[in-house]
């Protein structure tokens, strides 16, 4: 503690710890640059855009991209810089936030959208924001560039984090990243990374479901993040809430570059470069070191984690593209179990340690007004869960693995200068569907509270596909019309065929107003590991599905500053629900203790269940541009409802009635950055125990979601400091969670010791500090 308060100090007065030092660093500051590198291409079609002028805003001086699309540009200077991309026939477009540092170039793309499918009156001012939403995400959809994500105060360097700030996003508690949106659980969550549909992509993540503790994502390969809350186009299927595109940075092909990376629970290392005189390479390890910290403050499990992440592209000529992506984890959790109360405590921990491992290779090939992408991917984790009685006695124990093969190719053409068209397919084989898992019957009781052990032992294999088509027409300069269709084949589930439209509309008021509206169906397969739950469900449970119509207005105010507004509402049906518990759907959001309630689906479901959401959302939008202020703000209205078995409707597991997150920064110069953070909602609904008699110690389903964890806040604090030394850039950074040191509740736990429910608070004030050197 003392180390942090000392580097804490270094860093409030500018870790100057010598005035030689300071003078040379700010002398070098004057003088500094870099490079930024990267291609300009056609935003539909994805062809380069030769002949394009970039410029750095605020410096003299512009280049010309080539035929391939690409442009460089140097003595740029260090900091956080600004392009402005022009092209006749084309929209221009301002691209912020693009760190430039002296030890490595900053590779950036840059996509194009010709006026001819605008308004009539185009205005000649880029902008920060697109004109118009791609075709697949056409409302709902905020994206958020490498540095936004970076800094995000509070995010713990974690992408799923960073973009929680998203309105109508939701989160579990603050130790995990698990997204809500708008009422959905979080396996309702699609994540695609560099064209690749991914389970899960997190260390210790819970089975079946989406979310986790931490991203294996290293946050410092991320290029772009989007996130689609609802309302998507047919492209994207197999969920029912949201879709989180994930596109990862290539290497750059100036030079070999790399940089290392401390912070409080991590460290690692990353390596790119050009490879040959045609492609590149990026490559990182990280290890953690949250044993040492955990052991050090005295808890007894020992969570730790490993991963590494290579990606290579190659470029041969202008009309064909390579790309292969790898990335692996383990994660681990131990325990010290020397002494009784350690092992009480510990009895209460279900540990998950997982192997793990995605990777694809991406082919895009230019045709006459398109372009033909195709993904082979392969997806596989290995579980390992354990719970254990204070006698060390098995609770539950699980083994499984799960293992997937995809092939996706995506088309997309312009047929003509107003219509666009896009087509495709994928399929999947999961080939390693492996599960061994016994649960104790004290745990898995059924509606007449009769113990209900489980021992499963089985493997299976599974088939699917989706295919789309998908028009969009331009029918006047001002309004866009786009109709799509998607179908899903599901071999697994005896071959059900399910058909689901799409919808949407986008009319231009003026050149600063848009209004928009989607609407459609929306299909989503069960999780591999709830089929073996018990001997019935593969034959009771089938897809379920969730009717979507989303209507909203966009402004935007300057070329920096949007506001939108949008209303919501969803409607589910043949949602999984629970037999053991009538009154419930199932809707895990992380499990942490197998004896609260039965963990992972491992339990007899039917697809019976049905439930709606809707909601208003008001969102503002500042991007760091000629003013040094940037920030964010979102405000959302909820209300969710689901039925069980028992047909009775009451509160949804993540029914929020009130979100509002709010994002501030200041960025007065090269050097220094500050940003605040601050999150508010009204509290999860929960149910709460049976304190008295026989069935004391287990939830009160009879009081299904009746109470609410008291109001959840917490403002975040995060400081930059840039520093240049010798040619070298070094950014220390300061982030403190829950800087007012509120103990937000979460709901009560179950004391097995006092036979009694007693509250349960995350941790307070959390300070962290971390340091970044490139070379």
């Amino acid at each position: 503690m003392r180390v942090l308060v000392a580097l804490g100090l270094l860093l409030a007065h500018g870790m100057q710890p010598g005035r030689v030092a300071a003078q040379a660093v700010s002398a070098q500051a004057v003088s500094a640059t870099g490079t930024i590198t990267g291609r300009v291409v056609e935003a539909v079609t994805e062809a380069p855009v030769a002949g394009a002028s970039i410029r750095v805003v605020g410096q003299e001086g512009a280049v010309q991209s080539d035929a391939a699309g690409r442009f460089t540009l140097r003595g740029v200077r260090v900091g956080i810089a600004t392009i402005e991309v022009r092209r006749l026939g084309f929209a221009p477009v301002q691209r912020g936030d693009i760190a430039v540092s002296p030890a490595k170039p900053a590779e950036v793309t840059v996509a194009l959208r010709a006026i001819d499918v605008q308004l009539e009156a185009v205005t000649v001012r880029p902008e920060a924001f697109p004109a118009q939403m791609p075709a697949s995400t056409p409302v709902s959809t905020q994206r958020y560039d490498a540095e936004e994500v970076r800094r995000q105060p509070g995010a713990q360097e974690d992408v799923l984090r960073a973009i929680s700030i998203a309105p109508g996003v939701g989160v579990t508690s603050a130790a995990r990243n698990d997204i809500i949106v708008r009422g959905g659980a979080p396996f309702e969550n699609l994540f695609v990374v560099d064209n690749i549909e991914v389970p899960n992509i997190n260390h210790f993540g819970s089975q079946g479901s989406t979310g986790g503790p931490i991203s294996l994502i290293n946050i410092r390969f991320v290029e772009s993040a989007s996130l689609s809350a609802g309302g998507f186009g047919a492209r994207l299927g197999d969920r029912t809430s949201s879709a989180t595109t994930i596109t990862l940075r290539e290497g750059n092909r100036e030079r070999v570059a790399g940089e290392l990376n401390v912070a409080a629970t991590q460290v690692g290392a990353v390596l790119e470069g050009p490879l040959g005189s045609k492609g590149s390479f990026i490559a990182n390890v990280r290890q953690s070191y949250l044993d040492l910290l955990f052991k050090a403050i005295g808890l007894s499990f020992l969570p730790r984690y490993t991963d590494a992440t290579v990606k290579a592209t190659w470029r041969p000529n202008q009309r064909d593209a390579f790309s292969l992506l790898t990335i692996g984890a383990r994660g681990t959790i131990s325990f010290d179990n020397t002494t009784d109360s350690n092992r009480v405590n510990n009895s209460q921990v279900l540990a998950p340690a997982q192997d793990q491992y995605f990777s694809g290779l991406t082919w895009k090939r230019l045709i006459r007004r398109g372009v033909v992408t195709t993904t082979l991917g392969r997806t596989y984790t290995r579980y390992v869960t354990a719970q254990r009685d204070s006698l060390l006695v098995p609770i539950l124990e699980s083994r499984s693995g799960e293992g997937e093969n995809s092939l996706r190719t995506d088309v997309t053409v312009l047929a003509s200068r107003r219509l666009e068209v896009e087509t495709g397919t994928i399929f999947k084989y999961a080939s390693q569907l492996r599960y061994d898992a016994t649960l104790a019957g004290f745990t898995r009781r059924d509606a007449a509270g009769a113990a209900q052990p489980l021992r499963v032992d089985t493997s299976f294999t599974a088939l699917r596909n989706g295919s789309y088509v998908q028009a969009t027409w331009q029918t006047t300069p001002r309004l866009r019309l786009s109709g799509g269709v998607r179908g899903d084949w599901y071999a697994f589930l005896g071959n059900a065929v399910r058909v689901a439209p799409r919808l949407s509309g986008n009319w231009q008021v003026n050149e600063a107003t848009t209004l928009s509206v989607s609407g459609g169906r929306y299909w989503q397969a069960p999780s591999y590991i709830w089929l073996v739950g018990d001997a019935g469900n593969a034959a009771r449970l089938k897809p379920f599905r969730a009717d979507q119509l989303v209507a909203g207005i966009t402004r935007l105010v300057g070329s920096e500053l949007k506001v939108q507004l949008e209303v919501y509402g969803k409607r589910y049906g043949d949602y999984p629900a629970r037999r053991f518990r009538p009154q419930a759907v199932l809707s895990p959001g992380g499990f942490d203790d197998a004896t609260t309630d039965i963990p992972f689906g491992l339990e007899p479901l039917q697809s019976t269940g049905t439930g709606t959401a809707y909601g208003v959302e008001l969102f503002l939008q500042k991007k760091l541009g000629a003013s040094p202020f940037y920030g964010q703000v979102s405000a959302s209205v909820n209300r969710t409802q689901f039925a069980g078995v028992n047909g009775v409707r009451t509160r949804g597991a993540f029914d929020t009635p009130v979100l509002a997150n709010a994002v501030l920064g200041w960025r007065p110069n090269a050097k220094w950055e500050v940003a605040t953070r601050v999150r508010t909602s009204s509290g999860l609904p929960y149910t709460p125990w049976v304190e008295t008699g026989a069935a004391a110690g287990t939830l009160d389903f009879s009081r299904y979601n009746s109470q609410r964890v008291p109001l959840f806040f917490a403002a975040d604090l995060r400081i930059d400091r840039r520093f240049l030394l010798a040619n070298r850039q070094f950014i220390a950074f300061f982030d403190a969670q829950n800087v007012t040191n509120r103990a937000n509740s979460t709901a009560p736990v179950w004391n097995p010791r006092l036979r009694r429910a007693e509250p349960s608070e995350n941790i307070g004030l959390l300070p962290s500090i971390g340091l970044n050197f490139e070379f």
